[in-house]
């Protein structure tokens, strides 16, 4: 599991003023729930880099002053116009209660439809799962080499030790699509026959 940790200063003031005055001080206000209670928190702005701006899935430990909770990034919000970071929320980890986080996918192997000409198309690039804290992992394989081309992969076709997947059964996760040569050339083999 990939582990960020993160140093962060409790916040003592809450309200409008209070965190207009730490974002024009280049920090970000956050908070944490899920827990016994509720972290209001900040830190600067490139603390967060490493969470934010990655598609890997985290888990954050982030240090206030001192004491040490086991988070996963909930949210985050932007600046409409800058674009600077301007508030996060987190999920607090606690053991025996399932979370629901989004986990990337990684498409393994070379497809059988690939080898035939087809391109590979990923529809859906994470998995909405609940799942209990240990059983978090930060990647879910797929395996794609027995796809064949025109055919695709489904979420109610993958399944997961401890994760309970909440997209839709029908969705399409991964395709082969026929190239337009390919199509060509097969309705040319028909029209021959």
């Amino acid at each position: 599991m990939n582990v960020v940790s993160i140093e962060a200063k409790k916040r003592e003031e809450l309200g409008q003023k209070a965190t207009k005055q730490l974002r024009n001080d280049g920090l970000v206000p956050c908070v944490a729930y899920g827990g016994e209670e509720v972290h209001h928190f900040y830190a600067s702005q490139l603390t967060f880099r490493p969470i934010v701006y990655t598609p890997d899935f985290n888990v954050v430990e982030i240090n206030i002053d001192g004491k040490t909770i086991k988070c996963v990034l909930k949210d985050f919000q932007f600046h409409p116009v800058t674009d600077e970071l301007m508030h996060l929320d987190f999920m607090e980890l606690v053991d025996g209660k399932k979370v629901i986080v989004d986990l990337p996918l990684q498409f393994n192997g070379l497809a059988e439809g690939v080898r035939a000409g087809g391109k590979l198309l990923a529809q859906i690039r994470k998995l909405r799962v609940k799942a209990l804290p240990k059983d978090l992992i930060p990647i879910l394989d797929v395996d794609v080499t027995k796809l064949q081309l025109g055919k695709s992969i489904k979420v109610r076709e993958l399944s997961y030790e401890g994760l309970e997947i909440m997209n839709s059964g029908g969705s399409p996760i991964v395709s082969i699509e026929i190239p337009r040569s390919l199509r060509s050339k097969k309705a040319a083999e028909a029209a021959d026959a």
